[in-house]
């Protein structure tokens, strides 16, 4: 069930959680900027095994980025 707000001229108004609409927002923007790595956008690996590698790899640099700016 999508988490998103109802409009405010809306009659029913759907259950919404601002926590899970956060989280739901991280989680969208990681895909994201995960799809900027062109290697992961087109697919290049054949095997699943890399692909997977490669989606852990680019998450690590990510991560490392993120990290890097708080510290």
């Amino acid at each position: 069930m999508p988490n998103i707000p109802a409009k405010a001229n809306r009659k029913w108004k759907p259950c919404f959680s601002k926590v899970l609409y956060r989280e739901r927002n991280l989680v969208e923007r990681f895909f994201s900027k995960l799809k900027h790595f062109r290697r992961i956008a087109t697919r290049y690996d054949k095997l699943a095994e890399n692909f997977l590698a490669m989606v852990q790899l680019a998450s690590m640099r990510l991560w490392l980025r993120a990290y890097e700016s708080t510290a």
